[in-house]
């Protein structure tokens, strides 16, 4: 009888530990970094081969080339087409939507090109960020019912509103360089292929027709926007650089573990290592986003804005995605430009500079003199 109840209880004292070791922390998967792309990309650059064209047959193509999407121009501070007036020919008009709480807009694709400081009228020192919007194009418009994205296994989408997909493009660039199966996703746009392509949420109501710009008017001074960018890729890295272990001493004894992580207390009922242990691995190459992050001033020639952060993801001159916050007390409380802004003559943006209220313009003097 003893030794029955001996292994009942050790029995019983199995079945609570067993279900212990499944435990993680925090999530039950971890962020590995894609270094590949999905199977169901477009391939889009091509190998280019010296075709043996004739100087004449050349300046033919580039004709052909200018006919279509114009010639090469610099807009907005980036080497870009004169598309102004070759978009696609709207055969339909856009019913006048309105701006209501909930509703998604798109958004814009930039590039991160340097830091720098503003000051408040009160002489508190600000760090921000500088984001130009990169000759951003509406490619195409996917309506709810026939948007669906490649899932990953085991995820679901309970949207409790049905969204459609915005494709916008960045940096227009030679259409030679591509693919044709790359070059044919512009085929209904009436833009020349781009650089870069992103898939924005958007809402019905929100949608836009391909061939609309995007600028940075599209937000304005004092918005709180969200930006997606990826972290510089460091490669196969120690603790010490990828999580800032102290590692062990110099000396006294230590030999050839200087660098190393040291015990991870693997032993005991887990005999294992952890999942989410800080150990070697791969470092960088993750997507991030910063949230809440305000618009302190906006350059309507070059399209850039300042945004206030010193720490968003990437490299200068990486590519980062400007969405709408999504926190809740930083959302919109007046309606903003929906769908988006379009440009009309009635435009008056003074010296192309837009400051917010708080923010001392270097222009204006700071020192005031008064006689008494």
């Amino acid at each position: 009888m003893l030794v029955s109840s001996f292994y009942q209880t050790g029995l019983i004292t199995r079945q609570i530990l067993l279900p212990g070791l499944n435990q993680l922390r925090g999530k039950n998967y971890l962020n590995r970094p894609r270094l590949r792309n999905p199977v169901w990309f477009v391939r889009k650059e091509r190998t280019v081969h010296d075709e043996h064209l004739t100087p004449e047959n050349k300046a033919f193509v580039k004709e052909v080339l200018h006919s279509k999407f114009g010639p090469p121009a610099l807009i907005k501070g980036v080497l870009s087409f004169d598309q102004a007036n070759k978009s696609l020919i709207q055969t339909e008009e856009l019913p006048q939507a309105q701006w209501a709480p909930g509703l998604k807009r798109t958004g814009v694709i930039a590039k991160k090109i340097g830091q720098y400081p503003l000051w408040k009228k009160d002489g508190t020192k600000i760090r921000t960020t500088l984001l130009q919007i990169i000759d951003n194009h509406v490619v195409k418009y996917i309506p709810p019912e026939e948007y669906k994205p490649a899932q990953e296994p085991r995820q679901q989408r309970n949207w409790k509103k049905p969204y459609g997909c915005l494709l916008v493009g960045a940096q227009s660039r030679d259409p030679s360089v591509f693919t044709k199966e790359y070059c044919g996703l512009f085929r209904d746009s009436g833009v020349i292929p781009k650089q870069h392509l992103c898939r924005f949420i958007v809402s019905p109501e929100a949608r836009l027709l391909p061939g609309t710009p995007l600028n940075v008017t599209h937000f304005k001074v004092g918005d709180y926007v969200d930006v997606r960018g990826k972290t510089v890729d460091h490669g196969f890295q120690g603790v010490v650089k990828r999580h800032g272990f102290k590692g062990m001493p110099a000396s006294h004894g230590v030999t050839k573990t200087h660098r190393r992580p040291g015990n991870i207390g693997a032993g005991g009922n887990k005999a294992r290592v952890w999942p989410g242990t800080k150990l070697p691995g791969h470092m960088g190459n993750r997507w991030r986003t910063l949230r809440g992050l305000r618009i302190w001033r906006i350059n309507t020639k070059y399209n850039v804005m300042w945004v206030q952060s010193s720490n968003i993801a990437g490299s200068t001159n990486g590519l980062v995605y400007i969405y709408d916050t999504v926190l809740p007390l930083r959302k919109f409380k007046e309606a903003p430009a929906f769908p988006t802004h379009f440009q009309s003559e009635n435009d008056l943006y003074g010296d192309d500079d837009m400051w917010h209220e708080e923010i001392h313009n270097f222009r204006d003097a700071s020192i005031t003199f008064k006689e008494e």
